[in-house]
């Protein structure tokens, strides 16, 4: 059993007795169905409530904000959602958590379905600082007022459909109440703007109305900023001046979350530290009389245990990590803490959200998709090789054993892992090497035949004879064909990576993708002096928009001397040569590294293909890609066998 004994205290929340310390945020799940809840919404949270959380929030709007047919969440504008939010909150039941409705009311605003959206704010100020964004319409006092009820109208229905409580979102920029809270957004001069109480009174009469409509014995609960981190913004110590106003309102528990929807720190990057937001929520907890709820980058149960043991405070919120893995709360009381398949902070999940896709994760390619990728025991047991032992080898052995078939994998090296173990080695990405780890945990656990240093051929598969081969043989560096590439200067990236060459003090790296981006940050954090060359008009095109900027402010903040539209045509003992829009270009170096993309190694998977044998290429060997390509297409292939 586990040693944690804080994470897994029953606590009382209002009126409700939550098991454990565990909070499943609020999230954009982009799985609503004409503003409706969807049987893949359901199964998400069935399975997150199943996996032993304490409490999660279901979040959902009380008023039209979008056109019909879209939207990121459910909406609970009207009496006729709340059988389809009464289905969700007995799903979350029946799975042992406690189920909360966060209401949220969006800058984006209809006065009924099918009027037209406006935007609108507390005044005609930009909550975007970038130019060209658009100027929101000032809200009229009477429209304030009838926000207000319709917050309230959103309660009442909450509590009809069978939630325990209410979650007003009133955090990072991204609802009327947080910019109504925030001097960077809220310049009014009436009753509702200018000192700290008059920016809160719109959130405080939401409150009120929730009481009224719903009832003064129902728990309410609010999710702020702890600090915008924006100049300008909201504060710490704003939100810890505010606290005795929000109890006194009623509000029975505090969600302390991170930051304004364009602040320019990191949050759940793998550079940030787990945890090293939690200190918001251990300020409000120090004047707080009601529970204080903390989070942002906790992906491990004991970390979690430690902050709450430490009294710093009363729950933790844990979005992404059971996203990941949402039988985490369970693995870690029962003490399986390998078990877990943590969070990697890659931001995968949020680019869907914020691009309007249904939510998906790099490690668990069933997250929003429960009811299409399933466990399916074989009905006849097979023979299965799997041939390569990274991520896509891995998952697919782990979920073809589990299956029930009889699996085999080998692996030419002498570690499972494959471009998992070089990942790791740049820098913040210890997250994959634990990637790592549980994927061969599980694969063993499985009981699964591992043989190492196996080199394979067509032959070999022959004379195994398997009734199914998946071949997950990954994709090497590729060598560009110019003049001088094969020099004593010249290294690989990943050969630098993996510490198996050596550079001079000058160092230029030959592509500003990915692989190329992470070299340098690895030799600059060495006291390298670093030229990183892009072929493309943008350095670090293939990295998503949530990880991009904050790789290219640590690369700048290292002194990277970055450069864009440069084609290398030849490399000599002084340095490369290039063109860069039609000039001829030369940088100095003692070294240069390559990190000019990868190519596939498919000869294995075409040879026993033309053999007529029954082959499922998967991850690299197919495509060089991101690890949740690898790690989804092992899943299907298993799946499928």
């Amino acid at each position: 059993m586990s040693q944690l004994k804080s994470l897994f205290e029953p606590i009382q929340v209002g009126q409700m007795s939550l098991k454990n310390r565990i909070v499943m945020p609020a999230l954009g799940l982009c799985l609503t169905r004409d503003g409706k809840v969807s049987e893949d919404l359901v199964q998400f949270y069935a399975e997150r409530a199943r996996g032993g959380a304490g409490l999660i929030v279901f979040v959902c709007s009380p008023t039209y904000f979008y056109e019909r047919g879209a939207g990121a969440i459910p909406l609970i504008a009207e009496d006729e959602s709340i059988p389809g939010l009464r289905q969700m909150a007995d799903i979350i039941h029946a799975g042992g958590a406690m189920a909360a409705a966060q209401l949220i009311v969006w800058p984006m605003w209809a006065r009924t379905r099918e009027a037209a959206v406006e935007l609108v704010a507390p005044c005609d100020l930009p909550a975007s600082r970038r130019p060209g964004a658009p100027v929101p319409r000032s809200l009229t006092q009477d429209e304030i007022r009838h926000l207000v009820d319709l917050m309230g109208e959103g309660a009442r229905r909450a509590r009809a459909a069978g939630f325990d409580a209410v979650e007003f979102h009133a955090m990072g920029g991204e609802s009327l109440p947080s910019q109504f809270i925030s001097p960077l957004t809220n310049r009014r001069s009436d009753g509702y703007g200018g000192s700290l109480e008059n920016r809160y009174r719109f959130l405080l009469e939401i409150v009120d109305a929730a009481k009224t409509k719903a009832g003064k014995d129902y728990t309410l609960m609010c999710r702020l900023s702890g600090d915008d981190f924006v100049d300008g913004g909201t504060t710490i110590e704003d939100t810890v001046k505010a606290v005795p106003m929000l109890e006194e309102a009623g509000i029975q528990a505090l969600n302390i979350s991170t930051g304004w929807f364009e602040s320019r720190v990191p949050f759940i990057q793998p550079s940030v530290p787990p945890g090293a937001f939690v200190y918001l929520g251990e300020k409000v907890k120090k004047v707080a009389r009601v529970p204080v709820m903390g989070g942002t980058r906790i992906n491990e149960a004991r970390l979690a245990d430690q902050i709450l043991a430490e009294g710093k405070v009363d729950l933790i919120y844990m979005a992404r990590a059971l996203i990941a893995d949402p039988e985490l709360p369970n693995k870690a009381r029962e003490g399986r803490f390998d078990d877990v398949r943590q969070c990697v902070a890659c931001g995968y999940c949020l680019e869907r959200a914020l691009s309007g896709q249904s939510v998906a994760c790099s490690v668990n390619p069933r997250a929003g998709r429960e009811r299409e990728y399933v466990y399916r025991p074989a009905e006849k047991p097979k023979r299965v090789l799997v041939i390569g032992g990274g991520p896509a080898g891995m998952e697919a052995a782990r979920v073809a054993a589990q299956n029930g078939h009889r699996v085999t994998l080998w692996e030419k090296g002498d570690r499972l892992g494959g471009q998992l173990l070089l990942a790791a080695m740049a820098p913040y990405k210890d997250d994959m090497a634990s990637l790592a780890r549980h994927l061969e945990g599980q694969v063993r656990g499985a009981g699964v035949e591992v043989r190492l240093q196996e080199e394979v051929t067509t032959q070999t598969v022959k004379q195994v004879n398997p009734d199914a081969v998946i071949v997950a043989t990954g994709a090497a560096p590729f060598l560009p064909d110019i003049p001088g590439v094969k020099g004593n200067n010249v290294a690989g990236a990943l050969d630098v990576l993996a510490g198996l060459k050596d550079t001079g003090d000058r160092v230029v790296i030959v592509g500003g993708r990915t692989i190329g981006c992470e070299v340098a940050e690895f030799l600059a954090l060495r006291g390298k002096q670093v030229t990183l060359l892009a072929r493309r008009e943008r350095m670090a095109d293939d990295v998503g928009p949530t990880g991009r900027w904050v790789l290219m402010q640590r690369l700048r903040g290292h002194s990277v001397v970055m450069e864009t539209k440069v084609d290398i045509r030849e490399i000599t003992d002084k340095g490369a040569k290039g063109i860069r829009e039609e000039e001829p270009v030369f940088f100095e170096a003692d070294t240069i590294v390559l990190a000019t993309g990868m190519r596939s190694n498919r000869k294995l998977a075409e040879e026993l293909q033309a053999e007529g044998m029954t082959v499922y290429p998967v991850g690299d060997c197919v495509e060089p890609r991101r690890v949740r390509h690898a790690i989804e297409e092992g899943f299907r292939c298993a799946s499928q066998i």
